[in-house]
Formats: C-alpha cells, structure tokens, sequence
C-alpha cells in the first residue's frame, strides 16, 4: 500500500459522496473514475476486491444520510428523539408504511429483473442514454413548476409529513426508473415527487429517506458475502475511501437541500447531458 493508492481511495470516495445523492448519476461518473484511477491500483487486482471497495464507500454515503435524517428515521417508527421540539401530531407525520411503499414498486421490479439489468444494461451506452433521458425528465419537472406557478397551484405535499401514500406509491413508480443505470435515484424520484405535486425540498426529503432501507440492505447483504476479502492489507484503502465518501455525502446533502428549492432541477439536468457528451466523445475516442 502506498501513498498514491490512498490517494485514489481519496478521490473515489470524493466521487461518491458528491454524486450519489445528487440527481447527476453517480454510475456515470464512477465509469470515468473506474476507467481513470481504479484501475491504476495494483492492491485491487483482483474483480471481487474492486466491487468490494465500492460497497464499502456506498456504505459510507448511507451513513451520512442516517446522520442528516437522524431524528426524522426514527420518528418513522414511533420513536421522538426531539422531545418538546415535535409541532406535529404523530397521527399527522410520515410513518415507515410510507416509506414501504414507497420501495415496493422499484424492489419487486429490480428482484425480477435484476439478471437482465446487470447484463444488458451496465454498458458506457446504455448509461449515456440515461444521462440523457433522465435530464429530460428534470427538465420536465421544472417546466411542470412553472406552469403550476402561473396558475397559482395549491401544492398538495408541501414538507415531508404532506406525503400521502398514493404520491409515495407513484414516487415509488418513478424510482423503477432509475434500475437503468445511469438515470440517476434521486433524480427520477424527485422529478416524479414534484410532477405527483410535492414541492422540491419534500420531494428530495422523501428521496433521500427511502435511500436508506433499499442502500443499506442492499449494501449489507452485499459485503457480508464478501467478508472474506477484506483483510489486513486493503482496510486502509477501504478506510479511506469510506471516511472520504462519509465526509462529502453528509456535506453535499446538506449543501443540496439547501439549495434544491431555490435552483431546481435545470442546472443538474444541463450538468448531465454535458457530462454525456463529454463521456461518449472520450469513449468513441478510445475504441
């Protein structure tokens, strides 16, 4: 292990946690990292270490959200960490059924198609796409905005506890969606949150709730079978790269949601389809 592999580790874990849960896809920019760095370390020769190591700093992302949404997660099951700070009836706030039924539709779907999705769908190509079509969807979303604006709409979510359980089953709808890589999460469930009539700040509230369950677990069951991997030798790797991940997912989160209602979703959906140009020229180059 030397410097320059905690260097990488470093620098993967930047990429993670600054894109994860910005709706910019952060499959794109991990095949650019991936092409670029990871490659490059001699200590990750082997497949499963590789796949190991990005687990581990999705690990770290999940983290951050529980921290950022520490009392909110566990008001979902009953529990009040705030005490006297509550304003609103527990009969009146988001429960963890929202949430369940929020997974469901994008849970069934990726257990039903994960082989075809891990086969056909993990391409450069198929990511470009997405890029692309997932910033149209943005796009739509912010135009929907406007039109909702001139015409001095009533919006039927306005925080996070105006969720219903049908928005969260349509949200739900929208995060299938993003099974194809490169779509991008969060960007499908916020785009379908606000086009469902929920405003941006609950819209990427409820996002980045339902993260937690579905990353986690999936996340957790992925590295217990691959236990085996991590020993002595890469831990300061993995150390790295999850700290780093951690560090910049808990400050883009914060940074995000303190910015989504105020700049939408145009700025991030201009942002991919330039990253996608820029991506499909490197790619045509090389081949």
């Amino acid at each position: 292990m030397n410097i320059w592999d905690l260097f990488v580790a470093l620098i993967l874990g930047i990429v993670e946690g600054l894109t994860e849960f910005a709706p910019v896809s952060s499959t794109g920019h991990m095949i650019i990292v991936d092409d670029m760095l990871l490659k490059s370390v001699e200590i990750l020769g082997a497949p499963e270490i590789a796949n190991t190591f990005k687990v581990v700093i999705q690990l770290g992302s999940i983290m951050a959200v529980v921290i950022v949404f520490w009392s909110r997660l566990w008001s979902l099951v009953g529990v009040n960490v705030n005490r006297g700070k509550e304003t609103i009836p527990s009969d009146q706030r988001l429960k963890l059924t929202h949430v369940i039924v929020g997974l469901l539709p994008a849970a069934i779907l990726g257990l039903t198609f994960e082989d075809f999705i891990d086969k056909h769908l993990f391409t450069v190509e198929w990511v470009l796409v997405a890029l692309v079509a997932g910033s149209f969807l943005m796009i739509l979303a912010d135009w929907k905005t406007k039109r909702m604006k001139e015409t001095h709409y009533h919006y039927e979510a306005t925080s996070l506890d105006g969720v219903t359980y049908k928005q969260a089953f349509l949200i739900g709808l929208f995060q299938c969606i993003a099974l194809w890589p490169g779509f991008s999460r969060s960007g499908a469930t916020i785009s379908g949150g606000v086009l469902m009539g929920l405003k941006y700040r609950a819209a990427a509230d409820f996002t980045f709730i339902m993260a937690v369950p579905i990353m986690f677990g999936a996340s957790a069951v992925s590295l217990i079978k691959k236990m085996d991997v991590l020993t002595v030798d890469v831990l300061p790797f993995f150390a790295v790269g999850f700290i780093s991940a951690f560090l910049f997912s808990w400050l883009s989160i914060r940074f995000f949601l303190a910015l989504i209602s105020r700049i939408k979703l145009l700025p991030f959906a201009i942002y991919r389809i330039i990253l996608a140009i820029v991506i499909g020229i490197a790619y045509i180059s090389i081949r």
